[in-house]
């Protein structure tokens, strides 16, 4: 899988992407980033890719002309629209979660626009494929927001964790059930006498009922899904 970021500032990226799981996937080649610089696509000797808005207004407006080159540049041409898709970091976008990390991992190419200044040209959205938003907050840029969705996506990919290791997280059906390593007992507080037993059917017995409990007192919404 290729994951291709538009961004101002692609030198953000490069700790994120070098540590944990996402430099092993990229080490085993099963997933490659590719930082496209929106400046390459700017205007002029200077390099121009905003404008004031207009109509008045704060801050600066990413040009569409700069950026509509920059997603047609970086689209793969050999692949059907359902193989690749173009997404906006946006707060206009619903809210990404665990079911669109998924639909992600099983493209062949995810294109993330990371939006900057006061926002972007209302006319991107005639050439991207869906805007998502990381939850009810404003943040400086989109390259934070871009680095969680990349996260959660890599990690999904086949290959890249052993198999079955994703399907009980937390958000892939309900919250996942709490878990304890060694001491057995620390400080009066003890570990479920339960998970000592060996006995793995009433281990996933119980867990399977705590994630249940643990999800319809937290969070109801999940199961209405």
């Amino acid at each position: 899988m290729k994951i291709s970021i538009l961004t101002l500032f692609p030198e953000m990226f490069f700790g994120p992407f070098n540590h944990s799981i996402v430099k092993n996937a990229k080490e085993k080649k099963l997933i490659s980033i590719n930082l496209v610089n929106i400046r390459d696509f700017g205007i002029g000797r200077h390099k121009v890719v905003d404008d004031k808005p207009y109509g008045g207004g704060h801050g600066m407006i990413l040009r569409i002309d700069v950026l509509e080159k920059a997603i047609t540049q970086t689209k793969e041409k050999k692949l059907l629209d359902s193989e690749q898709k173009v997404v906006l970091l946006s707060p206009h976008g619903k809210t990404f979660n665990q079911k669109k990390a998924f639909e992600f991992a099983n493209l062949k190419h995810l294109i993330l626009i990371c939006g900057h200044y006061e926002g972007i040209d209302e006319r991107v959205k005639k050439f991207i494929d869906e805007e998502l938003s990381i939850g009810d907050f404003i943040v400086t840029g989109g390259e934070i927001p871009t680095m969680l969705v990349a996260d959660a996506v890599v990690r999904l990919v086949k290959g890249v964790l052993k198999e079955g290791v994703t399907s009980n997280e937390s958000f892939s059906k309900l919250l996942e059930y709490p878990q304890y390593t060694k001491p057995n007992l620390y400080k009066s507080l003890s570990v479920p006498a339960i998970l000592l037993s060996g006995n793995h059917g009433k281990i996933k017995s119980w867990r399977d009922k705590i994630s249940f409990k643990t999800t319809r007192k937290l969070r109801p919404d999940l199961l209405s899904r």
